[in-house]
């Protein structure tokens, strides 16, 4: 019995990543489809600050798409052609399909160069990425970052759930049942398996050894009062490694670039010419269970 159920496993695997069809009508479709739904999770307002929402802002939920596209073509070519084409259409459409719904109408675009970034990125990564179907040490290789990255993820969205449970859960959860669904489609050997859980844990003990009070959060913002500076404005404060400070633009729509890699509260001052400008800006981590950066005068 437990030898058919291993069987069955396996067979139901080797039909996700490897026997599905994989051609381009199929790899449009599911571009739409994804598109649609990424855009009934950041609509309806039942999703709002969930999991779901997640889904159209970051790259957790699309590892998996891309993963079984690339699993089911058949040169590294095709598999590098599908998946860029499958986020050519899937990201567009889903800034595109919110237009009509959001406040700043075409101005959400915006936020898509994030996207547009990875899209390109998809094209070399996924020819590479094609190379797993040979469930070898190699697909262990190729596999690696992504396991991190799933693990950091894992770990952030697990972080979260503990302050504010159930919160991210279903993303945490997520994470790791990816990690280990790629372990058992793609890695064969039992030293291969235990090689890849072993990477996400490994940054997730790293993640639990950095301690709390840790973050990585970057803004650009505009400076209370709205100061006009000149290009001669610059950031005057106490070195550290735990906040950066650095004016962005100047002139009518002078902005500060912010990014902090640990809770707190950090004083600076802008000095433009014979002016100063005296402000604190605030690391801190909200009851949304999100990191969040305020700068307010002093």
């Amino acid at each position: 019995g437990q030898m058919m159920k291993e069987n069955e496993r396996k067979s139901g695997l080797a039909v996700l990543f490897g026997s599905l069809p994989m051609g381009w009508p199929v790899v449009i479709g599911m571009a739409v489809l994804a598109a649609v739904v990424t855009v009934c999770f950041l609509l309806f307002p039942v999703f709002k600050g969930t999991s779901f929402e997640r889904m159209g802002i970051y790259p957790e939920a699309w590892v998996l798409p891309a993963v079984v596209i690339m699993a089911n073509c058949k040169k590294p070519l095709e598999s590098a052609l599908k998946v860029f084409v499958f986020f050519l259409i899937s990201q567009p459409l889903i800034y595109l399909l919110q237009v009509p719904f959001n406040w700043q109408g075409w101005g959400i675009f915006m936020y898509y160069r994030y996207w547009f970034m990875i899209t390109l990125l998809t094209f070399p990564a996924s020819f590479i990425g094609w190379y797993i179907t040979k469930r070898s040490w190699l697909s262990v290789l190729i596999f690696a970052p992504v396991l991190g990255l799933l693990g950091y993820i894992a770990f952030e969205c697990g972080s979260t759930c503990a302050l504010l449970f159930p919160k991210y859960l279903i993303a945490a959860l997520f994470c790791i049942a990816q990690i280990v669904l790629y372990c058992l489609a793609f890695f064969p050997k039992p030293s291969q398996k235990a090689v890849g859980l072993l990477v996400p844990a490994a940054v997730i003990a790293f993640l639990l050894l950095r301690g709390p009070g840790s973050v990585n959060i970057a803004a650009t913002d505009f400076l209370p009062g709205d100061p006009v500076l000149t290009q001669d404005a610059k950031v005057v404060m106490e070195e550290t490694d735990d906040c950066e400070v650095r004016i962005e633009s100047t002139g009518e729509d002078s902005m500060i670039y912010i990014h902090g890699t640990k809770y707190g509260t950090y004083d600076f001052s802008i000095e433009d010419g014979d002016r100063t400008y005296t402000y604190s800006v605030r690391i801190y981590y909200n009851k949304d269970g999100s990191s969040q950066i305020e700068v307010t005068e002093r």
